[in-house]
């Protein structure tokens, strides 16, 4: 039988033999590579690991484009234990999808008990939060002083409510809850759950509500950088981009013209929400901890372009007051 050929190195596990002596057995000699084998096996070889180290390195860099804008003195910020995960700022930009738009992500649930209301009538809102294994979750972290912030929106875009619901011991959450007008509502639930290993997931569920009646929307109102509540007027500087984080701040000024004295309200100067149009997608950004030059900055990050509006909540005398405007990003 003839000789069989040697089998070639394996890929990555090269041996490179010994040059044999003089007088060696030719039979060992032809076993041995030559010099232009070597040079081949080596090079796939090296070629193979670069390939295996590039895919390393993705792996631990997330694998992803970096999303416009996220270099911004905000993007090593992270939240104090117990404090929560809450996205706001430059964090923004490495999830900038909206939230709201599902009863289920992140493995957990939103499970409504109550969806029914009577136009105009005080009822309760009462649902309770799931995780992937149905139990209820009654363990959150409190974020900007409150485990759990709701807020209730006409799917027009009127009727924007800011609420904060208690938890039974079992897991129920309940509030207090209007709604002025018949219509479909939408209901977010915007909290971060606590996991039994400690884990916190910041999240954002929603569900529709109804109030039955006739029911006729409102336009959108034209878009504004300046509006006005109870005497107050607040204008915002800044231009909102597609997945780009970009500054927005907001000075408010007093019916006397002068600027009022700003109040912090669950622990900052102000909360924004943006919802967008058509399919109510969600946002809610959280300002710089102090004023900058005397208004309140967001760092927002708005998902693709569109229609939004936003409504900033702000606090002065005691009371808590929300403007709203119109955005088109584009």
């Amino acid at each position: 039988m003839a000789d069989q050929e040697p089998a070639a190195p394996a890929l990555g596990s090269v041996r490179v033999a010994e040059r044999p002596a003089a007088g060696s057995d030719p039979a060992a000699v032809s076993a041995v590579p030559d010099r232009a084998t070597l040079r081949l096996a080596l090079v796939v070889g090296g070629l193979v690991l670069a390939v295996l180290l590039g895919f390393g390195l993705g792996r631990l860099n997330g694998g992803g484009a970096a999303v416009g804008g996220a270099e911004s003195a905000l993007a090593d910020h992270s939240h104090a234990p117990g404090v929560g995960a809450h996205s706001h700022g430059a964090d923004q930009a490495a999830a900038a999808d909206a939230g709201g738009l599902a009863v289920s992500r992140d493995g957990y649930t939103l499970t409504p008990l109550t969806a029914g209301f009577t136009a105009g009538r005080t009822g309760e809102l009462r649902f309770r939060i799931d995780d992937g294994q149905r139990r209820t979750v009654t363990r959150f972290a409190v974020v900007h002083d409150k485990p759990m912030h709701v807020i209730v929106v006409r799917r027009d875009l009127t009727g924007y409510q800011h609420l904060h619901p208690t938890m039974a011991p079992d897991g129920t959450w309940s509030v207090p809850l209007t709604l002025p007008q018949p219509g479909i509502w939408r209901a977010y639930a915007d909290f971060t759950a606590l996991a039994d290993d400690g884990r916190q997931t910041a999240t954002t569920l929603g569900v529709d509500l109804v109030a039955p009646g006739d029911y006729t929307p409102r336009p959108l109102p034209a878009p504004t950088t300046t509006t006005t509540v109870d005497g107050f007027t607040v204008g915002y500087e800044g231009t909102p981009e597609p997945g780009l984080t970009v500054p927005l701040a907001f000075r408010v000024t007093g019916p006397d013209g002068a600027a009022p004295t700003l109040e912090r309200y669950l622990g900052a100067y102000g909360h924004l929400v943006a919802l967008r149009d058509g399919d109510l997608g969600y946002l809610h950004v959280h300002p710089e901890p102090e004023l900058i030059d005397g208004t309140i900055r967001f760092w927002l990050t708005t998902p693709g372009p569109g229609r939004y509006r936003l409504y900033l909540d702000f606090a002065t005398g005691g009371e808590v007051r929300t403007a709203e405007f119109t955005v088109i990003v584009e």
